[in-house]
């Protein structure tokens, strides 16, 4: 069978494959992620806005895809890539195939594609642009449609909730207020198991509304994106230091560290995948985490900020978690709500109501609640 569609990458090179889902052209960040399964939860993770995911695992799509399991209510990577496709699942759970979803959904997908090879290739030059288009499309055109699409810096817009909403459990300790930029919602069912109420609020929501619904804790949730494309919300994040505890994760994590003043770069081809070991430097336990992020902590930043580093990555020594005990601050780049992945990090939720528990009398104060 003669290939139908190919990746052309920014630095020129090719990889031919046969098409599968939407069939329109699409220019993409091409990221890879490492996870064994999960694929599903990775289709309904708004952090993969934008990028065309390359599946390291050989054979995606054997189990379906169920209703229960998706993340988000919008569809998460632009194009997915994959060395084989199963087109006939075999789970009592599964509701349609991938091809099927990602037609629906209008996602461009390739599969046939040497994945191995395609894998390594970003892991030498780091990640890169690139064109799905058909095979017949000649390199020199898949370049200039690489060029002339510009780089989207308004994700986290584009994923967040338009207005606020809520989510409540049984017999609640605490009232959570969740900036959402580009949540999974797997954080908000973690949070209610907890015994956390939920009130989810867009991205660019302010520090005033948010400290006029009495929280006893802010979560900051993951999200697409190159963090210092959200101002609004490192304003708010600034205003609301000291004044609340707060818990960030993947994106938010990186607001919280521009927050108090810390930078941030762009890793040479992020981390996505369930297998990376991190270190919790004050335990020194090691853990194995959920990961999906193109942008790290610079360590050195966070001299003089109040903030230390709390976890760190074995595989590259990478700033993994923040402390601040002084402004009550919780903070890890990896996913403690593990969708999918291990669930070696889930005791985090339960650090943060910790927090929270001791900050209680102080909020009440400031707030002028008895």
């Amino acid at each position: 069978m003669m290939y139908d569609r190919k990746l052309i990458l920014e630095d020129g090179s090719e990889y031919p494959g046969y098409g599968f889902g939407s069939r329109r052209d699409t220019v993409c960040e091409v990221v890879f992620n490492t996870s064994m399964t999960g694929y599903q939860e990775i289709l309904s993770d708004p952090s993969c806005t934008d990028q065309a995911v390359v599946m390291a695992y050989p054979l995606i799509g054997n189990y379906g895809l169920a209703n229960e399991d998706f993340e988000s209510r919008i569809t998460g990577p632009g194009a997915m890539i994959v060395r084989e496709i199963n087109e006939t699942p075999s789970n009592f759970r599964s509701v349609s195939s991938l091809p099927e979803y990602l037609e629906g959904a209008d996602i461009p997908g390739l599969w046939g594609v040497d994945t191995r090879k395609l894998v390594r290739h970003i892991r030498g030059h780091g990640t890169l642009r690139g064109a799905i288009t058909g095979a017949d499309v000649p390199v020199p055109e898949g370049l200039r449609m690489i060029s002339e699409t510009a780089v989207p810096r308004d994700a986290v817009s584009r994923c967040s909730c338009r207005k606020r909403w809520y989510s409540r459990t049984s017999n609640p300790r605490f009232h959570v207020v969740l900036i959402d930029c580009g949540m999974k919602q797997n954080i908000v069912r973690m949070l209610n198991r907890f015994k956390c109420n939920v009130t989810v609020v867009p991205y660019d929501t302010g520090s005033k509304e948010i400290l006029l619904l009495l929280p006893d804790g802010v979560f900051i949730s993951n999200g697409p994106g190159d963090p210092e494309d959200v101002p609004e919300t490192v304003q708010t994040l600034k205003q609301l230091r000291g004044q609340v505890p707060m818990f960030g994760v993947c994106l938010g994590h990186q607001l919280l560290a521009l927050s108090g003043g810390a930078a941030t770069y762009k890793l040479k081809f992020g981390h996505r995948g369930g297998n990376h070991p991190v270190r919790d430097l004050r335990t020194g336990q090691i853990e194995m985490t959920s990961q999906n992020h193109s942008y790290a902590v610079e360590a050195a930043s966070l001299c003089g900020t109040g903030m230390e580093v709390s976890h760190v990555n074995l595989l590259d020594g990478t700033v993994e978690g923040i402390r601040s005990e002084r402004d009550g601050i919780l903070s890890v780049q990896y996913h403690p709500e593990s969708a999918p992945g291990p669930q070696d990090s889930m005791h985090l939720f339960k650090q943060f109501t910790e927090l929270m528990a001791t900050a209680q009398p102080a909020l009440r104060i400031y707030t002028g609640v008895s």
